[in-house]
């Protein structure tokens, strides 16, 4: 049974949603991705209300043009903004992100709860909706161009930018620090030296892509069970080292856009 071939659309404002997109392609090997970076329009989590929702709609009209049967928003404060509209608005299935409040929620001993995330993300209703349910402890933090800085691989500047953010709270009092920004996931390994071992560092990206697999499963959107001989299980040429680096994996391909270039950027197995 050959199952729904058409991709999954997943989006962001740039590089953030590639960790989502990961998780997806673990929880979905056999599925195919189509993923676009609207980097010419990042940041998201800076910008008026009105031109995040302009901006998602260009992007939206690329995917529905590449025939995509679901849509993975992979950004949280895309996701706040326009999620609802998009869901009134088109037939197939929108999915999005949200802060780990929940289970960070979940895992608290007393402790605080740091959420970094976009000034956009924190100030929206979604954010507000789900802090009065889960946000006993929890504090806020709003990291204006920390998104800017995983853009541009600025390490250093990030951990100084990290160190000073961090710096009025006593993280021995911390339980769990959520990252309520895609981008922000790159940023795990400068928050683990940083933090006390005890601290839990939490995302959406698996918890959305257990979802993506739900919503797909009752939808009957499955891929099916592609053979080794089917298309989307052979490895496509990549162009040079990002190619090269994106060996493992194995099932359905990822097609990467970039609206800044408006063309294909690269073919791998994520």
């Amino acid at each position: 049974m050959m199952g729904n071939q058409n991709p999954v659309g997943v989006f962001d404002s740039g590089v953030g949603g590639i960790g989502t997109l990961s998780a997806l392609r673990r929880e979905l090997p056999q599925e195919d991705f189509l993923y676009f970076g609207d980097t010419l329009h990042a940041p998201y989590g800076t910008k008026p209300r009105e031109e995040v929702m302009a901006c998602v709609t260009r992007v939206m009209t690329h995917l529905l043009a590449n025939h995509v049967k679901a849509v993975v928003i992979a950004c949280n404060t895309a996701t706040a903004v326009a999620a609802k509209e998009l869901r009134e608005t088109y037939d197939l299935p929108i999915l999005g992100m949200e802060p780990a409040l929940k289970p960070a929620h979940a895992l608290r001993h007393g402790g605080s709860i740091l959420v970094l995330a976009t000034p956009m993300t924190l100030r929206l209703e979604k954010f507000q909706q789900l802090y009065a349910r889960y946000g006993e402890g929890a504090i806020p933090l709003p990291c204006p161009g920390l998104m800017e800085l995983v853009e541009q691989e600025a390490n250093e500047q990030a951990r100084r930018y990290l160190l000073e953010l961090l710096h009025p709270y006593d993280l021995r009092t911390v339980d769990a620090v959520v990252l309520g920004c895609t981008h922000y996931v790159f940023l795990r390994p400068l928050l683990r030296e940083i933090l006390p071992e005890n601290v839990q560092v939490l995302d959406g990206n698996e918890g959305t892509a257990r979802q993506l697999r739900r919503v797909l499963t009752e939808n009957d959107l499955r891929a099916g069970n592609a053979g080794e001989n089917h298309p989307g299980n052979q490895r496509r040429p990549g162009n040079g080292a990002a190619g090269d680096a994106a060996a493992a994996g194995a099932g359905g391909h990822t097609v990467i856009h970039n609206l800044a270039t408006n063309c294909l950027q690269n073919v791998f197995n994520v």
